[in-house]
């Protein structure tokens, strides 16, 4: 496979058969979870195309949210090569060895409970001093225009009281939008009551100042997948006048979307309306360790986004061109976005491995819950059957695939 890489430097995904969307909800430490899926994906790809592969090789888009954000720009990041700042198998070693830097623990040792409430009044549970640090090192003066394919990485203003959406498209149209990738992940991770909330500006060749002053992306959309396929969509009405005119219903199936969880409580009853009622302003801030109105905003996000996507997916008949992998199974410790012992980051890792093993699931639409889809076999599995599609659709835009002849035969053993 040729090193010289990504969607961006190829022909548009006009003239490929899909349109290729990865997603990666926000989720602080359980980061975790999505790197471990990656890593497997990327080991794929390198199978089919050899081990430069990288995962920005492959899709038109990568969106992610706080967590999801920072792995979006690792994976996308140019290095001093021009090529992906991160391997995916990089991220898990990554999150392992700053974690527990960025949330310290000690934090919590000392008093308590008087610590907590204090911490609450006084200010964000961590200074965000490292995490500030570390990205800045990282990613340095790379602007979001740099990256090696397109990215969506959602913020929220809150002196505008809106959702911020950093596009790769906008940036190399409005050079205010062109912020640091840095200034961009500190912004979409700066949960708040977890992280302060991040201000910088921006400026253009004639001067005129833009400033931000944002939180963590999740308030705006948790899972990224509906933002990123409504932004690629845009952009490809406008270049490409046969596919505006097909029928709506016809591009669900130009789309081949992966979108990717950070796990959730969802079985584990947590609250109810009797106590919730007695609550007061510490009480939805902090209860047992977690934040419910986070937590609240947070999986309200994602179960709108993934029913939202299935419903249309299912309905059009295109089920098999999206792919959510999501555990709604955690519990304590584990549904945590900032606890980051030894013990829970590997917890963590082993959750993901074991989600490569569960069997693919749908939401259920009525319930909102996962359940298996039946003889569509594992998550895993999936992985390595769009793994096969992307490379051949990486192949057909390369001019590398004369006809679709070898593609339909990939696509009909998927």
């Amino acid at each position: 496979m040729s090193s010289s890489g990504s969607f961006k430097q190829h022909q548009p995904p006009i003239y490929g058969k899909y349109v290729t969307i990865l997603s990666i909800d926000g989720g602080g430490i359980r980061g975790l979870i999505p790197a471990t899926i990656l890593e497997f994906l990327e080991s794929q790809l390198q199978e089919l195309d050899g081990e430069d592969a990288r995962i920005a090789d492959y899709f038109d888009i990568i969106a992610g949210t706080s967590t999801g954000g920072l792995v979006t720009a690792m994976l996308t990041a140019p290095n001093k090569d021009n090529r992906p700042l991160f391997a995916a198998k990089d991220i898990k070693p990554f999150y392992l060895e700053h974690g527990p830097k960025i949330f310290p623990q000690n934090n919590w040792k000392v008093f308590g409970s008087i610590v907590k409430p204090l911490k609450l009044v006084m200010g964000p549970r961590y200074d965000g001093k490292y995490l500030h640090q570390i990205i800045q090192e990282k990613l340095g003066d790379t602007h979001l225009h740099e990256t090696l394919t397109n990215v969506v990485i959602p913020t929220f203003d809150i002196k505008n009281m809106q959702p911020t959406i950093f596009t790769t498209y906008e940036a190399k149209e409005n050079p205010l939008m062109d912020a640091k990738l840095s200034d961009i992940c500190i912004g979409t991770s700066a949960a708040p009551t977890y992280l302060p909330a991040h201000y910088f500006q921006t400026q253009d060749k004639d001067g005129k100042i833009h400033e931000f002053n944002l939180v963590d992306g999740a308030v705006a959309a948790n899972n990224p997948t509906f933002i990123a396929t409504n932004e690629v969509t845009k952009q490809i009405h406008t270049k490409n006048p046969n596919f505006s005119s097909e029928k709506p219903t016809n591009h669900y199936g130009k789309l081949l979307v992966i979108s990717i969880g950070t796990g959730s409580a969802k079985l584990e009853p947590k609250y109810d309306a009797k106590i919730a009622s007695k609550w007061g302003v510490f009480g939805w801030l902090l209860n047992g360790g977690s934040n419910p109105i986070i937590d609240a905003f947070a999986n309200a996000s994602d179960d709108m986004v993934d029913y939202h996507i299935s419903v249309a997916f299912q309905a059009l008949c295109f089920e098999n061109h999206y792919l959510r992998i999501q555990d709604d199974t955690l519990s304590g410790t584990d549904s945590s976005v900032d606890i980051s012992t030894k013990k829970n980051m590997d917890k963590l890792v082993e959750i993901g491995e074991n989600l490569l093993k569960k069997p693919m699931s749908r939401v259920n639409l009525k319930t909102g819950i996962f359940e298996e889809y039946k003889n569509a076999g594992t998550n895993e599995e999936a992985l390595t059957g769009f793994a096969k599609l992307l490379s051949e659709e990486k192949r057909i835009r390369e001019g590398r695939v004369d006809s679709y002849k070898q593609f339909v035969e990939v696509e009909s053993k998927f």
